[in-house]
């Protein structure tokens, strides 16, 4: 009970009490915190790989609502994994010169609480606070130190988000009352039960209330349109937060409270949502492949990567659900990683423009290095993480019931190969060539080289060594399978 609660509370707190402080001190107190809940992470995988952690007590008794908080293996996967990707955040941009430090790694701290939230909630009022939560903290901070156009782009994703989460609520009202009574009528097991007794008709109808909030978090074409601006805007701490957590809870939730709660409807819109998610990965990839700025080829790389894993979670089959869970974890430290490299370079050049970069092998040989690493696992090159993930969907999708499972792993390889291409394209122009003007001379920092080497290290490790992760995570597909 107190370690699941501690996981909410400490980076809570510490949120809290950045407000309150000046100058380094804010940096030193937000690293110390984000290490202290990267422990607790650690403590619950340990935990909840071999019982899951259950704790309620009365939260609103007049709703049927409670403060419920569950940990399995996937729910600590993302703990952990929001764990480690908060201090190499820290850690990489200790250098870098933030305007009011105080607010900034407070609500940076605040945003790792309500992820926390989202993803250890186990009643669906709850969730959907912490769902909201997550909203406030990130659009102040892409508001507040975003780019030149960060008012109209924060507003646009605000807007989506905002209108998704609405229909999320109105979804879930509408299944507590099919609850008839029930003490706890929003408990996931009383919502489950709720949405499995509602006629066929119905179940379609309340699917799309819920997919689409999932879908935009993601997000999944073509409900997409806010993430290449909001990610390009965004200061790369925040960038950072947006693409390997918060997009992690629209496919976390689809899992826990879409797939079970209306398996009818999931079935039923099954084709359709397929459909969409291999026409996000061509489209996304061939958008990928035009950019020349780099923060909108890795936006649209996300895209294409999350489209394949939702492809993957409605294909119905056990290895596929199960490759979700894993390339979860994977994709977030191999985003994370991206985007840190991506920071480094428009620190040195001044540019992200590939049309003026080059040369990165000779001007900074081991940051080149890094670079290509780091791509190699974004392709999911095998001996790196991202391999066993993506074989796992495909092997998926493969294996689906869906009288067309094999023309969508056709169009989902095809994906593949388009990302392969853009991802390649990006090193060569940046990291050989001519050699460009640097602003900022210099290889890594040590801050620098301590945030990518712990990047590497799970890239090489789970790469080499998947079976840890796969074990975490192992038994929980046939729970999430509509």
């Amino acid at each position: 009970m107190i370690l699941l609660v501690s996981l909410i509370l400490v980076p809570f707190l510490a949120g809290i009490v950045s407000f309150l402080l000046k100058g380094n001190a804010v940096r030193v107190w937000a690293l110390l915190s984000s290490l202290c809940t990267f422990t607790l992470t650690a403590l619950l995988a340990c935990d909840s790989s071999v019982t899951p952690l259950l704790w309620s007590v009365p939260w609103i008794p007049g709703l049927g609502a409670q403060i419920s908080l569950y940990a399995d293996g996937m729910s600590a996967m993302l703990c952990l994994l929001t764990g480690i990707v908060m201090p190499v955040i820290l850690i990489a941009n200790w250098n870098k010169f933030t305007e009011r430090p105080h607010a900034f790694y407070g609500l940076l701290l605040l945003a790792q609480a309500g992820l926390m939230g989202v993803f250890l909630a186990h009643d669906a009022l709850l969730f959907y606070f912490f769902w909201e939560l997550v909203l406030i903290p990130a659009y102040f901070l892409c508001s507040q130190w975003g780019g030149e156009k960060r008012v109209p782009v924060t507003f646009k994703f605000f807007i989506y988000t905002f209108l998704g989460s609405l229909m999320l609520l109105a979804a879930i009202i509408y299944l507590s009352l099919q609850s008839q009574g029930a003490a706890n009528s929003f408990a996931w097991e009383t919502i489950v039960q709720s949405g499995k007794m509602l006629p066929d008709a119905e179940q379609q109808f309340i699917f799309w209330l819920i997919f689409i909030a999932f879908a935009i978090k993601m997000p999944i074409f073509p409900f997409h349109t806010w993430q290449p601006d909001t990610y390009e805007q965004s200061p790369t701490p925040v960038t950072i937060v947006l693409s390997a957590l918060m997009v992690k809870m629209g496919m976390y939730a689809v899992l826990r409270w879409l797939l079970p709660v209306v398996p009818a409807g999931a079935a039923f819109w099954a084709d359709t949502v397929i459909i969409l998610s291999l026409v996000g990965i061509i489209y996304a990839s061939c958008l990928a492949m035009v950019q020349t700025d780099l923060k909108r080829l890795i936006a649209y790389s996300s895209i294409a990567h999350m489209g394949l894993m939702c492809a993957a979670a409605f294909a119905r089959s056990e290895t596929g659900v199960h490759g979700i869970l894993v390339q979860m974890f994977n994709h977030g430290i191999n985003i994370t990683g991206m985007w840190l490299i991506v920071s480094m370079i428009e620190n040195r050049w001044g540019t992200r423009d590939m049309a003026k970069l080059g040369g990165m092998a000779t001007a900074a040989p081991r940051m080149a290095i890094a670079l290509l690493v780091i791509a190699f696992a974004n392709i999911a090159l095998p001996l790196t993480n991202g391999f066993i993930g993506e074989f796992m969907l495909f092997t998926g999708i493969a294996q689906s019931a869906h009288v067309y499972h094999i023309a969508y792993m056709a169009v989902a390889g095809i994906g593949i190969i388009l990302g392969a291409v853009y991802t390649l394209n990006m090193v060569q122009r940046v990291a050989y060539g001519n050699v460009t003007e640097q602003k900022v001379q210099g290889d890594l920092t040590a801050n620098e080289y301590i945030g990518l080497a712990v990047i590497i290290s799970l890239i090489l490790f789970l790469g080499i060594y998947p079976k840890p992760l796969l074990e975490a995570t192992s038994g929980f597909a046939v729970m999430f399978m509509p």
